[in-house]
C-alpha cells in the first residue's frame, strides 16, 4: 500500500502512486482521503509537519499542498489554525535572519493558503505593506539607509513574485487593499536607484546610455506583473487546483494572521564617504543577493512565445528544484524535466542552468553541481535536450570575446568536463576556422584552452582522435607530457661539473640521506664553489626530477626535503626563480606546473607574493591573453590565502562557542562547590562532611577540570586568533602586491586614452569585442544572421576568420578583464583594505581603465570617462 508520505510527496505527478495519470481533482481527492484517515488514527503535527516541509521544499507544488489544507480545514479549524500560526511564526524568524529563500517560499504558501480559503485575504494584505513599509523607510534618505536598497529590492521582488499564484483572488476579495500596494510599489519604484549591475554582468555591452535605459531586475518584474494584470490575471505555468473545490473550500474558516515585524534599519556609517557607503553596499548584496540575472542566449521563438509572467515562473519553478534538490542530482533533473505545465521548456530550462552556472559574482553552488544536472537533463530527455545545450554552446562561443573573464573560464572547464562525458564527440569541423585567426583572437584560445583541458582528463591520442574531422586543430594541442630535465645527459648545454652535482644529489636522495645532511652538503660543497643560481636550479631540478613519476612521488620528494627547498629559496626572488625552474621543468604539462606550485605553496615553500612576483615577470605578461595557465597559477595562489582565512574563521567560531560552554561548566562547577560547602558543619570549631564524604572531593576534581578545559581551549582561540592576524596581513599584502602590479604594466603597456576605454571607436571598426564595463544584451539571437560577433557560426554553419582587433587591445581588454573578476570573487577581502588599496595605488599614476575596473569589481560608484 502507498504510503500518506509518498503521496503528499508526488502530488501533481504522472507516477505509480496515482496510477499514472495527471488528472490533479483525482490526486488531491486520493491524498486528502487518506490523510483524512491518518489524522483520524494519529496525532496530526507529524502529517502537518510533513506537509509544510514539503510545501518549503517544493514551493512548485504549493497550490496543492494549500488545496489539501484547505480540505482538513473544513474538517478540523484547529489544524487550519495551526498551519497559519505555524507559517507566520516560520517566516517571522526567516525575516529575522535574513533567510532570503526561505522568506520568498513562505510568502508564497500563505498566499496559496490565502487562495484556499484557510488564511483572510486582508492578513495577507498587511503582510505586503509592513514589507513595503520597510523598503520605503530603506531608501529614504533622511530615515533610512540607501546603501541596503538590495534588502528594500527584495522585499518588493517578494512582493510582485507572489501575485501572479493569488492576484486574481486578492483583486476579486479585497480590490481596494491590494490596490493600495500596488500604488506603493509604483511609488517605490519611482524613488529607488536604478541598479546597472555593471560588474556583474554575463556579458559586456559599453554603451551607458543603452545600459541606463535598460530594465534592471525588479523593473523588468513589475512590468510582467502589469502586463499580468492588464491581461486579467490569466497565465499557464500556475496550477490551481483550489478551484475545482472551491464550492467547498469557501464554507471553511479563514484565519487571521499575527503582525510581522522587520529588522531594525541599518544604522548610516559614522562617516559619510563612498568608501563607507560601498561597504555597507555590498554587505547588503552579500544578504540579499539578485535570484535570476537571466541570460538571453535563444531567440524569442525558441521559448514557445511564453508570456512574460511564464517565463519568469518557470525561471522561478526551476531555481527552486536546483535549490532544495541539491543534494540529489538525479531527482532533481527529474523534476526539471517534468513540469507539470502545457508546454515545453526545453530552451527556457538550458538558458536558466547556465545563467546559474555562469552566475556573478559566484554561483549558488559549485560549477561541477550544474555539470551534473546539465548531464542528467541529456540523458533524461536524449530527443530534445542535448541539442539544445549544442546550441546554447555554439551560441555563447559566437559571442565569447563579449564574455566576461571568470564566465568564460568556467564555460572552459565545464564544456571540457561535459565532453569527457560524452566520449568527447563534438562537430570540432564548425570551428576550424579559428586556425585562420591571429593566436590571441578569443575564440582561438577558448578552442586552445578546451583541448588543452580535455588532455588533462583523458590523454593526447584520445582527443587527436576526436577532433579527426578538423585535424589541423592538432596545432592547438598541448605538447606530449613529460618531464623537461636541465640536466640530463642528452642536454649539451650544461657543464659537467653541473650534470657531477645532480648525480650525487640525486645519489644522496636515493641513499635516503637526510635533509640535514643534503643541507650540510649544499652549504659545504656547492653553493660556496658555484654560487646560489646554479645551486638552487641543480636542486630543485634534481628533486622535481625524482617525484617526476606520480602526483605520489611528488608529494614524497616535499615532505621529505622540503627543507632542503626553504635553504636554497629563502625569500621572495628566490622562491620566483623556484616557480621559474618548475614551470620550466614541467614546460610541456600545464597541469603538472599548477599541482606542484600549488602544493609547494601548501607546504608554505612559496609565498603569494612570490607568485605574483612570478606572475608578472615579461615572459608571462606577454602570455595574458593567449594562456591561462598563469592566471590559474594566480587564482589558486589567491584562493588559497582566502581559504586559510575562511577555515581560521570557522575554526574561531567553533572555539568560541566551546569556550562559552566550557565557561558555563566552571561557573555551574564552581556553584555546586559553594552548594556543598554551605551544607556542612561545624563541630568543635572542625568541619564535618554530610552524607557523601566523597562528594565535595568529587566536585571539587570536577571544578578544576572544568577550569583546565576553559584554559586549554583560551589559548587555542588566542593561538588562531594570532594565525588569522597574520593571515589577514598577508591577504593585505597580496592584494597590494597584486594591484601595484596590474597598475604598473597596465600604466606601461596601454596607451594613456586607449581607445578600449570606452570601446566607442572600436565598435565603429571591429565588431565584436570585450570592454570594461557591462550589461546583460537584451537577446542573443543564435540564428539571426545579422547578429553582430567575430565570427557568426550558428548553429552548424561554418563561420569566416574576419577578427581584426590588435593585440595590444586584446591584452588590454583580457587583462582589465582579469583585473574586474578577480577584485569582484574576492571583493570581501579586499573591501576592508580599501582605504589603503585608495591611498597607496589607486589615487597615484595608475591608468584610469585600470582604476575603473577596481572599482566596477567592487560595485563602487564611479563617473565613467
Amino acid at each position: 500500500m502507498t504510503s500518506w508520505k509518498s503521496l503528499i510527496l508526488r502530488i501533481g505527478e504522472k507516477c505509480p502512486e496515482y496510477g499514472g495519470t495527471l488528472d490533479f481533482k483525482d490526486h488531491i481527492d486520493t491524498c486528502y482521503g487518506i490523510l483524512w484517515r491518518e489524522l483520524d488514527q494519529q496525532e496530526g503535527e507529524e502529517v502537518l509537519y510533513y506537509l509544510l516541509q514539503c510545501a518549503e521544499q517544493l514551493p512548485h507544488k504549493s497550490p496543492f499542498y494549500g488545496t489539501i489544507i484547505g480540505l482538513l480545514n473544513l474538517e478540523k479549524e484547529e489544524l487550519g489554525k495551526l498551519v497559519v500560526e505555524t507559517t507566520h511564526s516560520n517566516l517571522q524568524e526567516s525575516i529575522q535572519s535574513e533567510n532570503c529563500d526561505r522568506i520568498r517560499v513562505l510568502l508564497r504558501f500563505l498566499t496559496v493558503l490565502m487562495c484556499s480559503k484557510v488564511l483572510q485575504p486582508a492578513a495577507l494584505v498587511v503582510v505586503f505593506e509592513t514589507l513595503l513599509s520597510s523598503a520605503a523607510t530603506i531608501i529614504d534618505e533622511e530615515k533610512g539607509n540607501p546603501a541596503w536598497q538590495a534588502r528594500a529590492d527584495f522585499y518588493i521582488s517578494c512582493i510582485l513574485s507572489c501575485l501572479p499564484w493569488g492576484g486574481a483572488e486578492l483583486m476579486e476579495q479585497v480590490p481596494e487593499e491590494i490596490d493600495r500596494v500596488l500604488v506603493g510599489i509604483q511609488a517605490y519604484l519611482s524613488i529607488r536607484r536604478h541598479v546597472m549591475d555593471v560588474g556583474f554582468s554575463i556579458f559586456v555591452d559599453n554603451s551607458r546610455d543603452q545600459r541606463a535605459n535598460e530594465k534592471d531586475f525588479l523593473e523588468d518584474l513589475w512590468g510582467r506583473i502589469q502586463d499580468l494584470s492588464n491581461n486579467g490575471w490569466k497565465l499557464e505555468s500556475i496550477p490551481r487546483p483550489y478551484l475545482s473545490f472551491e464550492a467547498q473550500l469557501v464554507a471553511g474558516k479563514s484565519h487571521d494572521l499575527g503582525p510581522i515585524n522587520c529588522p531594525e534599519q541599518p544604522s548610516l556609517p559614522a562617516t559619510a564617504s563612498s568608501v563607507s557607503y560601498g561597504r555597507q553596499k555590498h554587505d547588503a548584496d552579500l544578504k540579499y543577493p539578485q535570484r535570476i540575472r537571466k541570460l538571453n542566449i535563444f531567440p524569442q521563438n525558441k521559448l514557445e512565445d511564453l508570456a512574460p509572467i511564464d517565463q519568469f515562473i518557470m525561471e522561478e519553478y526551476l531555481l527552486d528544484i536546483l535549490l532544495f534538490l541539491n543534494g540529489c542530482r538525479k531527482e532533481c533533473a527529474a523534476y526539471m524535466a517534468g513540469l507539470p505545465v502545457p508546454f515545453r521548456y526545453e530552451y527556457l530550462m538550458a538558458e536558466t542552468v547556465f545563467s546559474q552556472l555562469l552566475l556573478l559574482p559566484q554561483p549558488r553552488f559549485k560549477p561541477i553541481y550544474y555539470a551534473l544536472v546539465i548531464m542528467d537533463l541529456c540523458k533524461a530527455l536524449p530527443g530534445a535536450f542535448p541539442a539544445v545545450v549544442a546550441g546554447a554552446v555554439r551560441a555563447l562561443f559566437d559571442k565569447i570575446a563579449e564574455l566576461d573573464m571568470e564566465c568564460r573560464t568556467r564555460l572552459i572547464l565545464w564544456f571540457s568536463h561535459h565532453l569527457s562525458n560524452f566520449q568527447f564527440i563534438w562537430p570540432w569541423e564548425e570551428w576550424a576556422y579559428v586556425l585562420e585567426l591571429p593566436k590571441w583572437a578569443p575564440q582561438r584560445v577558448f578552442v586552445q584552452e578546451v583541448l588543452e583541458r580535455e588532455v588533462r582528463l583523458c590523454y593526447l591520442e584520445k582527443i587527436k582522435q576526436s577532433i579527426e574531422n578538423a585535424p589541423g586543430l592538432e596545432e592547438l594541442l598541448p605538447p606530449k607530457g613529460g618531464p623537461n630535465f636541465r640536466y640530463s645527459a642528452e642536454n649539451g648545454r650544461n657543464k659537467a661539473e653541473w650534470l657531477a652535482l645532480s648525480e650525487d644529489l640525486n645519489g644522496m636522495v636515493r641513499g635516503r640521506q637526510t635533509a640535514r645532511e643534503i643541507i650540510s652538503w649544499i652549504d659545504e660543497n656547492v653553493a660556496p664553489v658555484h654560487g646560489l643560481d646554479v645551486t638552487l636550479q641543480v636542486v630543485i631540478q634534481t628533486l622535481l626530477n625524482i617525484g617526476s613519476k606520480s602526483f605520489t612521488h611528488l608529494m614524497t620528494v616535499l615532505e621529505r626535503y622540503g627543507q632542503v627547498i626553504a635553504k636554497v629559496c629563502p625569500d621572495e626572488d628566490r622562491q620566483a626563480m623556484l616557480i621559474s625552474e618548475v614551470s620550466t621543468f614541467w614546460k610541456n604539462s600545464t597541469q603538472m606546473t599548477a599541482i606542484a606550485i600549488d602544493r609547494m605553496m601548501g607546504y608554505r615553500l612559496i609565498s603569494n607574493l612570490a607568485i605574483v612576483k612570478w606572475v608578472f615577470s615579461p615572459v608571462n605578461v606577454d602570455q595574458f591573453h593567449t594562456s591561462d595557465l598563469s592566471w590559474e597559477i594566480l587564482r589558486n595562489a589567491v584562493s588559497k590565502t582566502y581559504n586559510r582565512i575562511c577555515d581560521l574563521r570557522k575554526e574561531i567560531s567553533s572555539l568560541k562557542r566551546r569556550l562559552e560552554s566550557a565557561e558555563e561548566a566552571t561557573s555551574n562547577a564552581k556553584a555546586e562547590i559553594e552548594a556543598a560547602e554551605s551544607q556542612l558543619t561545624l563541630m568543635n570549631g572542625e568541619p564535618v562532611v554530610g552524607e557523601n564524604p566523597f562528594k565535595l572531593q568529587r566536585l571539587i576534581t570536577a571544578s578544576e577540570k572544568a577550569e583546565e578545559e576553559e584554559v586549554s581551549l583560551r589559548e587555542s582561540l588566542e593561538a588562531k586568533e594570532a594565525l588569522l592576524f597574520r593571515a589577514l596581513g598577508e591577504n593585505e599584502a597580496l592584494f597590494l602586491s597584486l594591484y601595484n602590479n596590474f597598475s604598473i604594466i597596465l600604466l606601461d603597456r596601454l596607451p594613456a586614452d586607449s581607445a578600449i576605454g570606452t570601446s566607442r571607436s572600436l565598435l565603429s571598426s571591429q565588431t565584436d569585442l570585450m570592454t570594461l564595463d557591462s550589461d546583460e544584451p537584451s537577446g542573443m539571437d543564435v540564428d539571426v544572421n545579422q547578429e553582430k560577433g567575430l565570427n557568426n557560426v550558428s548553429n552548424g554553419e561554418k563561420g569566416a576568420a574576419t577578427y581584426n582587433l590588435s593585440e595590444t587591445d586584446q591584452w588590454g581588454l583580457s587583462t582589465l578583464g582579469y583585473v574586474k573578476a578577480i577584485t569582484r570573487q574576492y571583493a570581501s577581502e579586499i573591501w576592508p583594505h580599501v582605504e589603503k588599496i585608495d591611498q597607496e595605488i589607486l589615487k597615484g599614476n595608475v591608468h584610469y581603465l585600470f582604476r575603473k575596473a577596481v572599482y566596477c569589481g567592487l560595485g563602487r560608484l564611479t563617473d565613467e570617462r
